[in-house]
Order: C-alpha cells, then structure tokens, then sequence
C-alpha cells in the first residue's frame, strides 16, 4: 500500500489549530459520562432518566448540523468555527450560572445548547481536517486529529473527580461542583474564539480540494450516492453504541452485583482508564492505516467488538471488564473513519454530507436511554448486550458498504 504524506508545508499550522478543537470539544465529552452516576445518586434518578443527559447532547448535533452547514456554505469555515466557539461557551457559563437552580431540566437546556456549539465545531472541523493534505491520505489525518479528541476524554472524567467529590448534599448546593468547572471551561474557550477570530485560516473550496475523482462528483445529488447513505446509517449505530458504552462503564464497575465491584468515589479512574485505551487505539489505528485500508481495519474492529461484548454481558469477574476496556480500544477509529470514508468523493457536497453525517450523531441520543432501560429492568450486564447489532452494521459498512457506487 502506497503511502502518501500526512499533510502538507502550508497546511501544517492550520492543522495544528484545528486539532486543538478536537481535544476541546473532548474535554466536554469526557466530563459529561462522569454525571450519570452522579446525578441517578444526589438527584434520585434511575439509568434510564439520566440517560437523558446524552440525548440533550445529541439531540443538540441532530438539531444544529444542518443549520450550521448551511451556514458554513454561505460563510465558511473560519465563521462556523468561530460560532461554535461562542454557543460552546455560553451553554457552559450557563451551566455554571443556573447550578443553584437545583434543576435537572434546566441543566439539560443549557447542556443542549452546549451541544449546538459542539455540533457546529463538529460539522466544521470534521470535513475540513480530511481536506488539509493528500486525498489518499485523509483516513490518517482525521484519526490523528481525533486522537486528541481521545486524550481530551482522559482528562474529563479527572475533573469528574471534583464534581463527585465536591458536591454539597444541602438543599440549593447538590449540583455546586458543577459551577467551577464549567465557568472555567466557559471562559477559556471564549478566549480560543478570540484567538480564532484573528487566525488566517485557509478557506478551502471542495470542487478544487482533491483531485479529479471528487471533480467529478459535483452536482450528483447525496441521495444517489450509496456509500454515502450508508456511511450516515454507520455512524448513527456508532455513536448509539459508544455513547451508550462509554455513559455506563460507571454503573458497570460500581452497581450492586457487579464482580468487581469498586467504590463509586473512584469511580471517574476507571472511565479514564477506557478513554487512555480508547486515545491509544486511535494513535495506533493512525500509524495501522498506513499499512492496511482503513475500511479493512475497520471492518476488523467492528468484528472483535462484536464478539467481545457478549462476554461483557456474561459478567465473568475481571474477564468481563478487560474485555470492556478492549472494546474501549477497538471503538476508537470508526467515528472518523466512517466519516472520512463517507465523504469521499463528494465534491461540492461535502459540507452538506458533513451536516447530515453529524446530524447522525442523534444515534447517541435515542440509544442510550434505551440501554438505560434495559439495565433498569435487568442488570446492567445484560444492558451491554444492547449495541451488539449496532457493530454488524459497522462490520459491514467495513467491508462492502464504503465502496463507492452510485444508486440508480
């Protein structure tokens, strides 16, 4: 397999910046699967109403993606950056002002406007990252810059530290310990878009990006293009199944009946235990995708997730939570390889393809209550065996699926 460079000389400091958005948007990531298991104990919520939390977030990329790539159609890319900077702030400083409020639903407005932010800056950075280098090369380079969208969850579920052990138990201050992280998460990404506001991004045009091929596919209407439709369906059961992992790993190691089972103050340890494998997985998939195509790897990876989460569900002591944390590892390169793979090729409908991949991210929002559920009506064990069929969609967009033919 020929290799070509990851980047090139006059788009290596746009890379770098954009990259830097990848970590920032994993901070709020990472901090938010640490509040499920915090809110089910100081607000009396079961699995399935705390999964609540994940459907305002994802409810928020279905209901912004298409707005916000239709406003980096008009304004470009720079501007749609710089937009979901701002909604990405004010959701947080709303957070931090309203957390005496003592309200589960006020939380979940101001979470879901967060999440506009996180969606615009998904819908930008996304696309864009595949187009600052060789068309060949774009698997690599949206993995690169999504391995620092892993190490930002490492360090989420760290802050989720204080949150948990902070939090007051007296009327009016349950929900304190969420003011001082999200004011200064608040603050410094309003300072990043002034920084932005004055950086020269290059405005990338899709029709002369990369190469003939993609030329060709101007004008061809996203409904004709299969690999496409079925690149959005992908990642839909993507996002379901590791929003729904990941929101549970707490209620996995902690719950009455679990074997092991640690204590629940310790509890955002054993979270970032998953994302540390999850940001190794992507760094590795990176440097792999280099010497076996990206569909093939991950068409691999579906497999083994596939055949690791049953003996989760089976709760066969450490065996079962080794094979969780490995699940962690071989989830890591689908979201961006799915979304490299289904926009190739797109020409001048990358940014719209870009909008509704991210609007698929919704797959987060309807999956993980239901996950809940299940858990709530059995055990959290059996729960695991939810996304199952979620991965033999992944499986076999891997290996047929991504292949490009137009439908009649």
């Amino acid at each position: 397999m020929k290799k070509y460079s990851l980047t090139t000389r006059e788009n290596l400091i746009p890379f770098i910046f954009i990259t830097a958005l990848f970590f920032l948007w994993g901070i709020a990531h990472g901090m938010l699967d640490v509040l499920n298991k915090h809110f089910q104990e100081i607000l009396s919520l079961s699995k399935g109403q705390s999964g609540l939390i994940q459907f305002a977030l994802y409810f928020a990329y279905f209901s912004m993606a298409l707005p916000a790539g239709y406003f980096m159609k008009r304004y470009g890319y720079k501007k749609g950056i710089i937009l979901g900077l701002l909604l990405f702030s004010g959701g947080a400083l709303l957070i931090a002002g309203t957390t005496t409020l003592e309200s589960f639903w006020v939380f979940l407005v101001c979470l879901f406007i967060l999440g506009c932010g996180l969606a615009t800056l998904e819908t930008a950075a996304n696309p864009y990252t595949t187009k600052l280098g060789p068309h060949e090369s774009a698997e690599r380079r949206i993995n690169l810059s999504q391995s620092f969208n892993g190490l930002a969850w490492t360090i989420g579920p760290l802050i989720g530290i204080y949150i948990y052990g902070d939090a007051g138990v007296k009327e009016g201050q349950r929900l304190s310990s969420l003011m001082l992280p999200y004011l200064i998460i608040g603050l410094v990404v309003f300072i990043i878009a002034l920084v932005f506001l004055r950086t020269n991004l290059p405005e990338i045009t899709e029709e002369n990006s990369s190469g003939s091929q993609e030329k060709s596919q101007i004008g061809k209407p996203l409904s004709k293009k299969r690999h496409f439709i079925l690149g959005v369906i992908a990642q839909f059961s993507y996002v379901a199944a590791q929003t729904g992992i990941f929101s549970y790993l707490i209620n996995f190691v902690t719950d009455e009946g679990q074997n092991p089972r640690f204590e629940r103050s310790y509890a955002p340890y054993y979270l970032s235990i998953g994302f540390v494998l999850f940001m190794t997985g992507r760094l590795t998939g990176s440097y792999l995708m280099g010497i076996i195509k990206p569909a093939k790897l991950l068409a691999i990876y579906a497999g083994i997730c596939f055949l690791l989460l049953p003996i989760v569900s089976a709760n066969i002591s450490w065996v079962s939570l080794i094979a969780l944390y490995a699940v962690f590892f071989f989830m890591s390169i689908m979201f961006p390889t799915i979304f490299a793979l289904a926009i190739k090729d797109l020409g001048s409908n990358t940014k719209r393809a870009s909008s509704f991949i991210v609007m698929s991210i919704v797959g987060g929002a309807l999956f993980t209550p239901i996950m809940g559920f299940i858990a709530d009506v059995s055990t959290m064990a059996i729960g695991f065996l939810a996304p199952v069929p979620l991965f033999v969609i992944i499986l076999y967009y891997g290996l047929e699926g991504h292949k490009i033919k137009d439908s009649n």
